[in-house]
């Protein structure tokens, strides 16, 4: 290999471009004008919300698409011209990775070595240390069906790794796995990159991924907003964020919480963000003046034994008078996807014994509150991910339950969506609704009142955010995060333990 071809970039962008048309018609721009440099042996993100472009660029990468202008070269080929040639030196796990879950975990590993005609010496070299970077070696004779979240994708990540590519490409490898589980997808990355100088370009929604990496390309509606190390991007925040303690704020003579302080934040004409964060809230300034799963509750499973009651109602005996007073929101979308947005709300009114007035009053409160209204001919399976949820909230609304159980309602969602996600939550619990929500964002712990860490269906504490925060043990140079506790926590009730998919339930 040449010294100039050595110090080429592995990936260079220049004034890239991309448009699809949607169902409607409509024309959406994925790429606008995008230029950026991966080098040699680095950790890149790719950091924006949903709809920003990072997979579309990660496709284009990989030559699963082409381009509509501008150049893109992968490791000194053009990508449009040389699909395969990258593809036969590249690594690609993409954020639905194709695992085979009626094969055990060592049947996947050959049969994408046989895909990628990996010979059995080097095999033989290469599986004993993928399986002990991903401390998969316990369980090769395991079902990958019957991995946790975490496995799976660790799981993905050594298939991916077989052939010893030059270059990997990941899209959002942490999406819905619990912080146990990303901090040690973490640390196999950080291995890659630091001890075996392989290159890596990943797209995440997670501002605290992004600041391990060594160049970040923050993309918003298909353009470029910034790029650099996380240091030179934090830069443009300074003096704009500060955290308040909101024993130190009163409203109308009583101390406020978290919550109720961020919520009244977010209303100033100044302030960009408010977020709960360690018992405080970390505001940022416009620059002015200034668990187990929920299915077992909407009577999807019944309980084995115990008692369940629910808005005083016993959910073994009454289940239907409960469920009137219940609203459900799925992980999963789980609407009639082939129906409109209008058909849906009147589908799931009429199963809650709306009629008449009340039925044409709920109906257009939700198309105006969830600002579906421009949406609500289009057939709801073609609802953007951030609308599906906005969706699946108005049906479970439509009835004004008393209680309402959301289960991972931000899976996937970049901060922007959980920041509006959550001002709803709030407003609705100010409004005297009951809210139980799963989680594996532990920052998310911060909204509520009580928390509680679950764990192989038993719960291993529970309380206030600062009641659980208490149980963590950090160096007393920074603050405690609900993170440190929910590791802390789990740690010492596994005891070293294998480490299935973990949830939170506030």
């Amino acid at each position: 290999m040449s010294a100039a071809r050595s110090l080429a970039p592995m990936m260079r962008v220049r004034n890239l471009h991309k448009t699809f048309r949607r169902d409607d018609g409509e024309i959406t721009r994925a790429l606008d004008d995008v230029s950026f440099d991966v080098e040699r042996g680095s950790l890149a993100a790719l950091v924006g919300p949903d709809g920003a472009g990072k997979t579309t660029l990660m496709r284009l990468a990989v030559g699963l698409m082409v381009a509509d202008a501008g150049e893109l070269e992968v490791l000194g080929v053009e990508a449009a011209a040389e699909a395969q040639q990258i593809q036969a030196r590249i690594g690609y796990m993409p954020q639905r990775f194709g695992l085979y879950e009626d094969l055990s975990v060592q049947e996947n590993l050959d049969l994408y070595a046989d895909l990628h005609g990996v010979g059995i010496d080097e095999r033989q070299s290469r599986y004993p240390r993928l399986l002990q970077m991903t401390a998969l070696a316990p369980f090769t004779k395991r079902l990958a069906g019957t991995l946790s979240g975490g496995m799976k994708q660790k799981l993905g990540l050594a298939c991916t790794l077989i052939r010893a590519p030059e270059l990997l490409f990941l899209d959002e490898p942490t999406v819905g796995v619990d912080p146990l589980s990303r901090r040690e997808l973490w640390q196999i990355i950080l291995q890659l990159v630091d001890a075996e100088g392989l290159t890596v370009v990943l797209s995440t929604s997670y501002l605290d991924e992004a600041e391990r990496c060594g160049h970040v390309v923050v993309l918003h509606e298909g353009r470029v907003l910034a790029q650099g190390n996380p240091v030179e991007i934090n830069r443009r925040a300074e003096g704009r964020v500060f955290l308040i303690d909101p024993s130190a704020a009163r409203s109308a003579g009583a101390l406020q919480t978290a919550r109720a302080l961020q919520t009244r934040l977010l209303d100033e004409t100044d302030v960009v963000d408010a977020v709960p964060e360690g018992g405080r809230v970390r505001l940022v300034s416009g620059g002015g003046t200034h668990t187990c799963r929920l299915s077992r509750v909407s009577r999807l499973l019944p309980a084995s034994q115990g008692t369940l009651r629910v808005a005083g109602i016993d959910l073994r005996h009454a289940r239907a008078a409960a469920r009137a007073k219940l609203g459900y929101v799925a992980q999963k979308f789980s609407l009639y996807r082939d129906l409109s947005v209008l058909e849906n709300l009147e589908f799931f009114a009429s199963a809650y014994g709306l009629r008449g007035e009340r039925r044409r009053i709920r109906i257009d409160w939700a198309l105006q509150q969830f600002e579906l209204a421009p949406l609500a001919r289009l057939p709801s399976g073609n609802l953007p991910g951030g609308y599906k949820q906005r969706l699946a909230m108005a049906a479970a609304l439509l009835h004004e339950p008393e209680m309402l159980f959301l289960d991972e309602p931000t899976s996937g969602a970049d901060p922007l969506a959980r920041r509006e996600f959550w001002r709803r939550i709030s407003l609705l619990a100010d409004q005297g609704v009951t809210v139980i929500v799963t989680t594996h964002f532990m920052e998310e712990a911060e909204y509520c009142d009580r928390v509680a860490i679950l764990d192989q269906g038993r719960v291993l504490a529970q309380g206030t955010p600062a009641e659980v925060r208490a149980r963590a043990r950090v160096e007393q140079s920074r603050p405690t995060r609900m993170e440190d506790a929910f590791i802390a926590i789990v740690e010492e009730a596994r005891g070293g333990e294998e480490r299935p998919t973990i949830e939170a339930a506030a």
